[in-house]
C-alpha cells in the first residue's frame, strides 16, 4: 500500500531579495522563521507498519538545514536570490539526493503564506 507523508521543520534565516526595487521592505535585510514541509509518497513496509521512521527523515535532512539555519540565505551556494521559489528549488534538489521518495517540498515564509515546488496539474 503507499502513503503520502508529511514532515515539517523550522529554520531561522535573514536574507534580502535583490532583484526588488530599493522602495520595496525585502530588498532590505530581514529575517523569517520558515517552515520546511517535506511530502513524501511510499509503499508500506510489510513487516514494520511504516514507510520511512520519521526519525530517520529528520537525521537525513540535517546536514541540509544546517545550512540554512540561522544563516544569511544570500551566502548559501546556489541561493544569491532566496525567494521562497528558488528556496524551494534548492531544498527539493538537495534532499531528493538523500530522501528518494521525495516528491514535493513547501516553504511557508509566513503563517499564512506557502510555496510548493514542484507542481503537477492534470
Amino acid at each position: 500500500m503507499k502513503f503520502e507523508l508529511k514532515q515539517h521543520f523550522r529554520i531561522e534565516s535573514a536574507r534580502f531579495l535583490p532583484g526588488l526595487p530599493e522602495s520595496h521592505p525585502c530588498s532590505r535585510m530581514h529575517g523569517h522563521s520558515f517552515r520546511i514541509s517535506l511530502k513524501m509518497i511510499g509503499e508500506q513496509d510489510a513487516k514494520i507498519g511504516w514507510v520511512i521512521d520519521y526519525g530517520e527523515v529528520s537525521r537525513r535532512l540535517a546536514p541540509i538545514l544546517a545550512q540554512l539555519d540561522h544563516r544569511v540565505l544570500n551566502e548559501v551556494a546556489g541561493l544569491s536570490n532566496p525567494t521562497s521559489e528558488n528556496l524551494a528549488v534548492w531544498v527539493f534538489n538537495n534532499a531528493k539526493m538523500v530522501i528518494p521518495m521525495l516528491v514535493q517540498v513547501g516553504i511557508a515564509e509566513t503563517p499564512d503564506t506557502e510555496c510548493l515546488f514542484p507542481v503537477e496539474y492534470f
